[in-house]
């Protein structure tokens, strides 16, 4: 795919993909030389892996698949829900926890493409980062780093994963 080099292209495709303040994602890649495009799709397709807001319907599913298969990798997951919701937990409590330690696991992840925290001084150069790829699978430089930059600002909601006003 050719990137856009014309910021009124480039923001006008940010736009087309759901960001918010899409201009300022392109000004950014175009001025400072910021693989903004890379970062902001990344982000978009690992927030699709957060459970959405007020969307509980998976609590009934992890459920139902604890039941069927009692003891699978995650069936503890299906088991706490039941016994959460037999407490009288709401079903919004639940996603709101799960989706926010979601979110908050993603965040982590991100930090930890650009910065290993390896303690061992053997290790203290070893690296790692994500980059996007020819059709041959070669990383094409630069690194896409600083996403956990960016986690909150592409929050779904916009909220940035401050609670609903009608949470309390």
């Amino acid at each position: 795919m050719r990137i856009p080099t014309d910021l009124d292209e480039l923001t006008a495709l940010f736009e087309k993909l759901g960001a918010r303040e899409p201009a300022s994602w392109a000004r950014s890649q175009l001025e400072e030389g910021i693989p903004q495009l890379q970062r902001f799709l990344f982000l978009r397709q690992a927030w699709r892996n957060v459970v959405r807001e007020g969307d509980t319907d998976w609590i009934q599913g992890e459920i139902q698949r604890a039941q069927q298969y009692p003891d699978r990798p995650y069936a503890g997951v299906g088991h706490a829900l039941r016994r959460c919701l037999d407490k009288g937990v709401s079903a919004q409590d639940l996603n709101d926890i799960v989706r926010g330690m979601q979110a908050e696991c993603l965040f982590n992840i991100c930090y930890l493409l650009d910065d290993p925290m390896l303690t061992e001084k053997e290790l203290v150069d070893f690296g790692w980062g994500l980059f996007q790829v020819d059709s041959a699978g070669n990383p094409i430089p630069p690194c896409i780093g600083g996403l956990h930059e960016s986690v909150l600002g592409t929050d779904p909601t916009g909220r940035e994963m401050r609670p609903r006003k009608e949470a309390d």
